[in-house]
């Protein structure tokens, strides 16, 4: 079947389609308009399902597939994806419906080790150590669903909220990680230039350290503690990724969507780190600001130019995304504003108008993109 030939057709599907439920339904039941109650309840269930429930799906589809690509071992592939991916979805579910502890928590917690050990085994047997970093990622994602369902099981909404929020920010250090590489390379790939712009090294490792222990103090919760000598690390982290934001920007990138919406997206990262920095010295609104600019405009921002862009070429066909993705590129940035600044004076509107552009953004994707990930690739070869 050709669904499971390959870790980003199941994931990428799966991940928008829950993307696109996931959002609407929680601020429905924000605004009273639902009866049931998830596991922990809707906050409980909201704060979780974002970065283990959607991103995780997503960056588990990325990397069972890109793998293949760094070390020349298939991938993943058949009935062993579609346990991986059922178990996601049994996880989903359980959440939703809210299942007994007994059993969420082993059905949530063994997800992440299992797409590590798969990654892992690979990149060992090549001894690939430049992509190690990676499942030490996956292990501290581990490490941050461990602890938030210990706050389940403990009713304990700290700690529930520190595995939630360290979790985000690791998202974040990866997005800086594959950022860094694919950003320089799809920008000059896409506009023909005859070469990328050089990596420093020196920065690249900085950015990768800064961002993990960002999310070690978030996760000790001492990051959840307004200090002025965090707000450095926040800054000079900001300072970093903008150094290289400058340095990828190309003006033709303005005339390929696929190009634009992973810079933009990259800039999001870059004010979500100022916002949080100016939090840390006292700007007090700057915390669920910084955490959405985040949330929607990095992490979604990337993930839904990410899933287009790999899609279109893991399926043989193009790098040619519908006229339409340009409009869902845009729609999932108007969310960020939406969110961030207009739902905190007008909640009703800004809630539900970002929301709608969330929603609009992910089944663009999935009207052009199902189909695509469902069949054979266009081109005759195996994936």
């Amino acid at each position: 079947m050709a669904l499971f030939g390959l870790g980003f057709r199941p994931f990428f599907l799966a991940g928008s389609l829950y993307a696109a439920l996931a959002v609407p339904l929680w601020v429905a039941a924000l605004f009273g308009l639902i009866d049931w109650q998830p596991a922990g309840g809707w906050l409980a269930w909201h704060r979780h399902e974002m970065p283990f429930g959607f991103a995780v799906a997503i960056v588990a589809g990325f990397l069972l597939t890109a793998v293949q690509n760094w070390t020349g071992i298939a991938g993943l592939a058949g009935r062993p994806l579609a346990l991986l991916a059922g178990l996601w979805l049994a996880a989903r579910l359980a959440w939703l419906v809210g299942a007994p502890n007994w059993l969420l928590i082993p059905l949530d917690l063994i997800f992440l080790p299992a797409v590590a050990i798969v990654l892992g085994l690979r990149l060992w047997q090549v001894r690939q150590v430049r992509n190690y970093p990676i499942v030490l990622v996956l292990g501290l994602l581990t490490l941050c669903n461990l602890i938030s369902l210990i706050g389940l099981q403990r009713n304990d909404h700290g700690l529930q909220r520190q595995g939630a929020l360290a979790a985000i920010w690791l998202i974040a250090a990866l997005i800086g990680l594959i950022g860094g590489r694919v950003i320089p390379f799809f920008t000059s790939r896409g506009l023909g230039l005859n070469a990328q712009v050089t990596a420093w090294p020196w920065l690249d490792h900085a950015l990768l350290l800064g961002g993990l222990l960002l999310a070690l103090l978030i996760l000790s919760g001492i990051g959840l503690v307004a200090a002025p000598w965090q707000a450095a690390l926040f800054l000079g982290l900001a300072a970093g990724h903008l150094i290289r934001l400058l340095r990828w920007h190309h003006p033709g990138i303005w005339r390929v969507p696929l190009l634009w919406s992973l810079h933009l997206a990259y800039a999001w990262l870059v004010l979500a780190l100022l916002v949080n920095g100016f939090w840390h010295l006292g700007w007090r609104p700057g915390f669920s600001q910084g955490l959405h600019l985040l949330t929607i405009g990095a992490m979604a921002g990337m993930i839904l130019a990410m899933i287009a862009r790999v899609s279109l070429g893991h399926t043989g066909r193009p790098l040619q995304p519908p006229v339409s993705m340009g409009v869902a590129f845009a729609l999932l940035n108007l969310a960020v504003p939406l969110r961030v600044w207009l739902a905190p004076s007008q909640p009703l509107a800004g809630f539900w108008l970002s929301s709608l552009c969330w929603t609009a953004a992910f089944v663009l994707f999935l009207c052009h993109y199902t189909p695509m990930l469902w069949a054979p690739r266009a081109d005759g070869k195996p994936g």
